[in-house]
Order: structure tokens, then C-alpha cells, then sequence
């Protein structure tokens, strides 16, 4: 879904902004739902990334699938490494990739979030979530 908002704003990658509107786009996770109870929403995300980054050229075609930017594979990788050092069965949750995304610092989806209004008090709320989730052994 990242791919597709990237291609539909004709980006030529596929960044952490894009990320945060394919979480946006898919709608039902914990992520997607807590963000739009803050107040953080598809269209929002669009309308600051637009702003932050700009429009691509008219007539410039996205490629089929936007490669990854860097800080994008930095969201992913650092989703799987705090999954993995929770030592739990289970997925990556898009949980773990917007704490991902906001792990990376000036990053075009930890900017539009922050400028969005998100915060290290949210990152630490859904932080808690992620233990209370934890099985108990």
C-alpha cells in the first residue's frame, strides 16, 4: 500500500512518508487507529508530505514498485530488530514500523508526524502498548 500512495503522489521511491500513508490506507491496525484518534489522518499526512517534499512533475511516471529510501529500510529493520529483542512469537506489527518510522530522525514520516503533532509522549504510549501485548510466561 506504501508503493501505491508513492506512485499515486508519483514519487520515484518509496519513503517513510509513504509507509505512514499505506499504514494509514489499510486502516485497521493499532497504528492506523491510534493515530487517527490523535487526530493524524490520510489526507493530513498527504497534504504535509506534499508540502514538506512537493509535487513531482506532471508528467513524471512512478516506477511499478518505488524502491525503498534508506530511512525507509531503517524503519523496516528497526520494526524487526524491536520485535525480535521482545523475544515473542508473532508478526511485526505496523505498530513496530510507525515506532520505526519515528525512530528515524528527520526522515520525511517523523516530520510530517511531528509536524502532525506527534510526539515522544506518543511514541512512549505506543511503546507501553507494544509490552502490555506481551504474553505473560
Amino acid at each position: 500500500m506504501a508503493e501505491l500512495e508513492a506512485r499515486k503522489l508519483k514519487y520515484p521511491t518509496t519513503g517513510t512518508e509513504a509507509l505512514l500513508m499505506g499504514m494509514l490506507t489499510e486502516g485497521t491496525s493499532q497504528a492506523a487507529r491510534y493515530l487517527r484518534a490523535h487526530g493524524i489522518t490520510l489526507f493530513g499526512v498527504r497534504d504535509e508530505t506534499i508540502r514538506l517534499l512537493g509535487k513531482s512533475d506532471m508528467y513524471f511516471f512512478s516506477p511499478e514498485h518505488p524502491p525503498l529510501t534508506e530511512p525507509a529500510q531503517k524503519a523496516l529493520d528497526w520494526a524487526v530488530d524491536e520485535k525480535k529483542k521482545s523475544g515473542t512469537e508473532g508478526e511485526v506489527t505496523a505498530t513496530h514500523l510507525l515506532l520505526g518510522i519515528w525512530a528515524q530522525k528527520g526522515s520525511a514520516g517523523q516530520q510530517v508526524l511531528a509536524a502532525l503533532g506527534f510526539d515522544e509522549k506518543n511514541a512512549a504510549e505506543l511503546q507501553e502498548t507494544l509490552k502490555e501485548a506481551l504474553p505473560m510466561s
